[in-house]
């Protein structure tokens, strides 16, 4: 099979080795056109609509506006590539015919400067008359201006793979006045879309915001150099060229803005995030490593939800982050966000194993302490959500309470049980002291949670402790459940519904 498949590939290869000459081999324009219509949907950021990809093929390079007349008719540019791309009628993109073509035309021997044609394609559409002349105050419509969106949002992509010394002069020209440029609205638009909410006025992105987001290292040394630059300067987000690269986390982009002495690095964004809290929040270590090493960064500063650096790491899971926050000595390893939610709660709740090792670790750190809302312990959190490796960890703590209750008189085993999480209810019966036939308050016992919720299952275990009257009420307040459903869900236990088919039968 290996060498049937190996054999299979060699074949396709030379096919579409044979195709390609074929197409080098066309009379006139056909020859370039076609092998142009191949690069760009290769290596493009994303599929192109067929009009798109006809005004990208209508781009000179070094022409000051587009020629209309160098537009080809869509028939033409399928046509030239002798039936290796195709337009999808669904998504009207034009795509290749097979993933394996995708793969070979991939091959940096087949357009090894595919990037950099593609960047500067780009920008020198960007720097067009027709482009510079659009307001920056509302998006325009882009029926006579299709590739006026790609370019706009993937240029920077494509240069930052491989920027000659050409597409880095347009792109100087393109950002110095990228404030007032469509371009920056159009990307600005781009990024909103992944915030809650944004501002409808203030300032857009600049040339050096443009370079920090896509880490931009040649660009941005040279932009830092110009006369009157804001390095400090706040978007719409507010948003600082710093905070961008350590979001994004570009290390080259951090390093060359904190050399900078007028760089202030614990500045905060509308929503109170300064660029260590963003950097710890996707987990960029080397960005971290970075601030940490400034003296006027503070590294336990709390956005507006009260929530730090190192709670957004212990959130998302980030071991690295954590470890490097908690070697400092001004971090608090137990401060809780605005909702009393502490790093080793949210790490419990997300089931990071090795971010609640860490915190265990800590002689500061209270396994115990619950939150503001309905007083859930971090083993609550963690048993609700099945958790199995975290509620390991915390019951080999003499100091966690297996049974220890919220505001709404739940237990951690309670919660197992409503949610069917057999295995954590295992574990918390193993510890002895973990009661599952006691109604706490108006609550039902954990066996009658699982019963409502049809979890067979997990009232497995707790049935074989023998310590729990299936007929007792879940509160004094409360009717005792009917006899008769209790004894049949005890008949479920002891005798398993036979199945037919993968389906459970019903008796009648």
């Amino acid at each position: 099979m290996l060498q049937k498949v190996a054999t299979m590939g060699v074949n396709l290869d030379c096919v579409y080795a044979q195709t390609l000459q074929r197409i080098r081999d066309q009379k006139g324009s056909r020859s370039r056109l076609g092998m142009e219509v191949l690069m760009w949907v290769s290596h493009a950021e994303r599929p192109l609509r067929i009009d798109e990809l006809c005004h990208a093929l209508a781009v000179e390079i070094g022409s000051t506006d587009l020629d209309t007349e160098n537009i080809s008719p869509q028939d033409t540019v399928l046509g030239s590539c002798l039936g290796l791309a195709v337009a999808d009628k669904e998504t009207s993109t034009v795509r290749l015919i097979h993933y394996t073509l995708q793969e070979y035309l991939s091959q940096p021997s087949v357009f090894p400067d595919a990037h950099r044609t593609l960047g500067q394609t780009c920008l020198a559409y960007l720097n067009y008359d027709q482009v510079k002349g659009l307001q920056a105050r509302y998006i325009p419509s882009l029926a006579d201006m299709p590739f006026l969106e790609y370019a706009s949002l993937h240029w920077g992509r494509h240069a930052k793979i491989e920027l000659s010394d050409y597409a880095k002069s347009l792109a100087l020209e393109l950002l110095s006045r990228y404030e007032r440029h469509i371009s920056s609205l159009l990307l600005f638009n781009e990024i909103r879309n992944s915030f809650y909410t944004v501002p409808s006025h203030g300032r857009l992105f600049t040339g050096l915001h443009y370079a920090s987001y896509f880490g931009m290292d040649e660009i941005m040394a040279a932009l830092v150099e110009i006369e009157g630059c804001d390095i400090n300067q706040g978007d719409r987000l507010g948003f600082t060229p710093l905070m961008w690269a350590a979001r994004q986390g570009s290390q080259g982009a951090v390093t060359i803005l904190l050399t900078r002495e007028d760089t202030d690095p614990d500045t905060v964004c509308n929503r109170g995030r300064t660029p260590l809290w963003w950097a710890s929040s996707n987990g960029h270590e080397g960005v971290v490593r970075l601030l940490l090493t400034r003296n006027d960064v503070n590294p336990d500063k709390p956005n507006n939800g009260g929530i730090t650096p190192l709670w957004t790491a212990s959130s998302n899971g980030h071991e690295g982050v954590v470890r490097l926050l908690l070697a400092r000595n001004d971090v608090n390893p137990d401060k809780p966000d605005n909702y009393g939610q502490t790093p080793l709660w949210v790490a419990s709740s997300g089931g990071h194993e090795g971010v609640v090792k860490l915190l265990l670790a800590r002689g500061d750190v209270n396994p115990e302490k619950p939150n503001n809302n309905i007083g859930a312990t971090p083993l609550s959190a963690a048993s609700s959500n099945g958790r199995e490796g975290v509620v390991r960890l915390l019951l080999a703590r003499n100091d966690v309470n297996p049974d220890k209750p919220d505001n709404y008189g739940e237990t951690p085993l309670r919660r197992a049980a409503r949610w069917g999480h057999e295995r954590v209810v295992k574990l918390l019966l193993a510890r002895g002291n973990a009661n599952p036939g006691e109604p706490v308050d108006d609550s039902p016992i954990p066996l009658q949670c699982a019963s409502s919720n049809r979890h067979e299952p997990v009232m497995k275990p707790a049935v074989a402790r023998g310590d729990i009257t299936l007929d007792q009420p879940a509160s004094r307040d409360q009717t005792p459940p009917r006899t008769s459903s209790l004894r049949k869900r005890r008949q479920i236990i002891a005798e398993p519904v036979p199945r037919l088919s993968g389906k459970r039968t019903r008796k009648k």
